[in-house]
């Protein structure tokens, strides 16, 4: 198959999926928002510019860091929602020539906004596979009408989608997606790769509860930073670890309000085996947000046997029952997340239930090696079938 992706090919989640078909010899271009250089056998790498999304700034580490120290996560998101639609015709003018000149079998576009708005702006001649992320249908469409008018030409225009929750296939239909397009539901990373994300001996667990979100602008961590000194009234020796916030003055600004700068350690960003490896020892993993579908960082803590707590969306009820494989909080409840992290710490039989039905979870429903070849299938389908298939594949079938 020739396959092209339009993505950020900074993002390991973007490069877990595309290293399959890689891997599996199909001939594989990537049109990327950020300047990156992927570790991958692209038969193209193409960095495609977009005014005012900063992926110039980000090729520049001082001034993406003076950026961060100025401006919070929400500020930057606000500006990139207003401005980069605005910029969207001529990018996807020189998409579209692109596009002709390959002549790809299907082209993928792997979220909403704004690759999926360029394809769909692009009109490839070819099958186009959308792929919704965690916040495409409920963060983003909340900032402006013109967000909102190209969300549904997108997904009016997609000739099949990919979501990481069947909440996303539901609400997609409700933007302009219908109903007899094909449409499959799996891991937006496509899974876990089990050699590397797995339990280890419950003697090896800390006292340490992980953050792995980072800085994003619909991470609660204002209500994580807030459950820290609740917690340590009743556990003072328990640490809490945070990956991608080493450095960012938003997360050093949180730690001093809540005053937890002896238990809270800012990681830099972490590798996928040093991440493995914090959720190995990590009791409990915490990821509170107001926006989500399927984190993989949370399916990742689950096959690494982590007792995992996050905010209470429908989205993650897909995956978690609260009380019996994890826990369930509002993302603005400092009081109910600090009880939650400390029944979890306290009730080693609670994370040992916990552990064994996660790894079933896992390796019935987000296992790498099961999930891509569905995957893959139905790329096929659509290549074949040039797009209308006609029916719905999911995870669960």
């Amino acid at each position: 198959m020739r396959l092209l992706f339009i993505a950020d090919g900074r993002s390991p989640i973007a490069l877990n999926w595309i290293a399959y078909f890689c891997e599996a010899g199909d001939e594989v271009h990537l049109v990327s928002l950020y300047p990156c250089q992927p570790q991958l056998p692209l038969a193209t790498l193409r960095w495609l510019r977009l005014p005012f999304l900063g992926s110039q700034i980000a090729a520049r580490p001082a001034q993406a860091d003076l950026l961060r120290r100025l401006f919070p996560a929400q500020w930057r998101t606000t500006f990139r929602q207003h401005l980069v639609p605005l910029g969207l015709s001529r990018p996807a003018q020189e998409l579209g020539d692109w596009i002709e000149r390959l002549q790809p079998d299907l082209v993928h576009a792997m979220r909403i906004p704004y690759e999926g708005m360029l394809a769909a702006f692009a009109k490839p001649q070819c099958p186009l596979l959308v792929s919704v992320w965690g916040n495409d249908l409920t963060l983003h469409t909340t900032a402006n009408p013109l967000i909102r008018r190209l969300t549904r030409q997108t997904l009016s225009q997609a000739d099949a989608l990919h979501s990481d929750c069947f909440r996303d296939q539901r609400l997609a239909g409700q933007w302009g997606f219908a109903a007899h397009k094909p449409s499959i539901v799996l891991p937006g990373a496509g899974g876990v790769q089990r050699q590397l994300f797995y339990p280890t001996a419950g003697s090896d667990r800390q006292l340490m509860v992980v953050n792995p979100r980072g800085l994003r602008a619909y991470v609660r961590n204002d209500t994580f930073f807030g459950a820290i000194p609740l917690v340590r009234r009743a556990m003072p020796e328990v640490r809490f670890l945070c990956p991608s916030m080493q450095g960012e003055a938003e997360a050093e600004r949180w730690v001093q309000r809540a005053g937890v700068a002896d238990a809270v350690e800012l990681l830099p960003r972490l590798s996928r085996a040093e991440m493995a490896a914090l959720f190995q020892q990590a009791m409990v993993t915490v990821s509170i947000t107001e926006h989500d579908g399927t984190p993989n960082t949370l399916l990742e803590a689950m096959a690494c046997g982590s007792f995992p707590i996050a905010g209470d969306l429908e989205s993650l009820r897909e995956w978690i029952a609260p009380g019996v494989n994890g826990d369930l909080v509002s993302p603005d409840d400092r009081q109910g997340l600090a009880e939650s992290i400390l029944r979890a710490l306290q009730d080693e039989q609670l994370r040992q239930r916990a552990q064994a039905m996660n790894q079933e979870l896992i390796d019935q429903r987000a296992d790498y090696s099961r999930v891509m070849p569905q995957a893959r299938a139905f790329y096929a389908t659509l290549i074949r079938e040039g797009g209308n298939s006609g029916g719905r594949v999911t995870d669960r079938e």
